[in-house]
């Protein structure tokens, strides 16, 4: 079984020297899928709506989406959700924007309070670990070993 590492086409690009996803395949079950940690930064650079704890909320929550979508999942496939705040206080817009996108069973999560985040501005900051059943894995994922 071998890891890849990959920035998926039509999801956001990253906004730093680091890879989006990585994939590991799992055979016939499909694919194992980390998202690494997605803050609110528009495609040219700053910080979405900096402090704003719903605005971010939704501008990670859509990153994440987007590359899940992008390697053939859906929010649906998501199994946990590790989450980093810096105000304790604004985790119920995060929590609002969270159970929108989550109906139902939601993803076993984390939620860490910190005193900063590397991005000037960002609240929040999230990743993600999905299984993408085989039937929706993407075309071109490699094969299975």
């Amino acid at each position: 079984m071998r890891a890849e590492l990959a920035d998926p086409a039509g999801a956001p690009p990253p906004s730093g020297p680091y890879s989006q996803v990585a994939r590991v395949p799992l055979g016939a079950a499909g694919t194992l899928l980390m998202v690494s940690g997605q803050v609110a930064v528009a495609p040219d650079g700053p910080v979405t709506a900096p402090g704003d704890m719903a605005a971010q909320s939704e501008a990670v929550l859509d990153a994440i989406e987007a590359l899940v979508r992008a390697e053939g999942g859906t929010l649906a496939d998501v199994l946990n959700v590790r989450t980093f705040v810096t105000d304790m206080d604004a985790l119920p817009a995060y929590a609002a924007a969270r159970s929108r996108r989550f109906p139902g069973t939601p993803p076993t999560s984390t939620t860490v309070a910190v005193s900063a985040l590397f991005t000037p501005g960002a609240v929040i900051e999230a990743e993600a670990v999905a299984v993408i059943p085989a039937r929706a894995a993407r075309p071109d994922a490699p094969a299975a070993e």
